[in-house]
């Protein structure tokens, strides 16, 4: 003989996964992200953003001392920020490349969260070659 089922347990459990789904919903859209910005949109920011672009110039300094100083500038534009960085360098960082770090802008200079630098591998995003 099957037996039914409570109807509070389903009422208990369609109302959690309805608050599950609002959650997830919320954090999607509203969740508070960090907006990425490349230098020419960095004019006015006060708050932590990721700044995405290419290094240009040699990087200079102690990523575990003083810190690495280098300059990012906009892909395709001439806007540039020194950054300030601390932290582990990915083996792929040299000048040329497409960075993403995050940080805030203090008196002139964009200061690094310690340990936010990522390159982007150029090949995975250039075209193929016929």
């Amino acid at each position: 003989m099957p037996r039914n089922g409570s109807p509070a347990r389903l009422v208990v459990a369609l109302s959690v996964a309805a608050v599950l789904a609002v959650f997830l919903l919320y954090t999607s859209i509203a969740g508070g992200g960090t907006p990425q910005l490349q230098p020419s949109q960095l004019r006015g920011h006060t708050g932590k953003v990721s700044l995405g672009g290419l290094v240009v110039g040699k990087p200079a300094g102690d990523a575990h001392g003083a810190g690495l100083r280098f300059t990012i500038r906009d892909p395709k534009g001439t806007a540039s920020v020194p950054v300030l960085y601390r932290g582990t360098v990915p083996d792929l960082f040299q000048s040329g490349r497409d960075v993403l770090v995050d940080g805030r802008m203090r008196t002139g200079v964009f200061v690094a969260v310690p340990g936010s630098l990522l390159t982007k591998c150029p090949s995975k995003y250039a075209p193929k070659k016929s």
